[in-house]
């Protein structure tokens, strides 16, 4: 059986690169020739970029979402459950959530908070 732990003790040296705030980010940007170009120019590059999609939002009935704060718990799950969520990947825990959500708001009485 393997642990995290062990996993990092296996990392290769090289393999490890070391980020810092406060270390200058460097890139291959040609910040000057960025600077330098027009609206017109700007305008015409995104004109001709197929990945470019032109989008419209109106946000004004936009509404705020705060996600609700989370509680960490510890749980008994049969295995099979578990392994049923897991198989979708990345998110299993908020896909729980969601469902047990569900159940939670079809059986609450109607105005009960």
């Amino acid at each position: 059986m393997s642990s995290r732990r062990d996993a990092r003790e296996k990392t290769s040296e090289e393999s490890i690169t070391i980020v810092s705030r406060y270390a200058k980010m460097t890139d291959e940007t040609d910040w000057a020739a960025l600077h330098a170009l027009t609206d017109e120019q700007i305008t015409e590059a995104v004109r001709n970029d197929p990945d470019a999609v032109p989008f419209d939002i109106d946000w004004s009935d936009g509404v705020w979402a705060t996600p609700k704060k989370k509680k960490a718990i510890s749980i008994r799950i049969d295995e099979d459950v578990l392994d049923f969520f897991k198989s979708d990947g990345v998110g299993y825990q908020g896909r729980m959530n969601a469902v047990l959500r569900s159940y939670m708001l079809q059986v609450k009485p109607k105005g009960a908070d």
